[in-house]
């Protein structure tokens, strides 16, 4: 069974950076491709960033490109996102996502398991 757990969230101003880490466990042929979501209150849950896990590529949301940057340490089951420059509409609560298809997605339904979630808040 898939475990995803995130952490790296907290309370930065506005113009700082943090990273968020998703700690992968019972991944074997299970994530073949990981993403980042966020999910505001009242909204429905939002693309971030996705990486596949085999080839390396990336996929951003607009609005965070050039900003984010997701990566992962294989040998630690560990994937990231770095975030630069963080304005108030980035602040809400971070998902992290694995799912079992060999691609690079931005959809939701397209992920099999998810994390908790970890809380990012930005100051002005």
């Amino acid at each position: 069974q898939v475990q995803l757990v995130e952490s790296g969230g907290g309370l930065v101003q506005a113009g700082a950076s943090l990273r968020l880490s998703c700690k992968a466990s019972g991944c074997t042929n299970g994530c073949n491709a990981m993403g980042w979501f966020r999910h505001a209150p009242g909204k429905e849950r939002q693309f971030v960033a996705a990486l596949n896990m085999v080839s390396g590529e990336t996929l951003y949301a607009d609005s965070v490109g050039g900003r984010f940057t997701i990566f992962s340490d294989n040998a630690e089951n560990t994937l990231f996102l770095q975030m630069n420059n963080l304005g108030p509409a980035d602040a809400t609560v971070y998902y992290c996502a694995a799912t079992r298809s060999s691609g690079i997605y931005f959809k939701v339904r397209t992920y099999n398991y998810w994390g908790q979630g970890t809380h990012v808040t930005v100051s002005p």
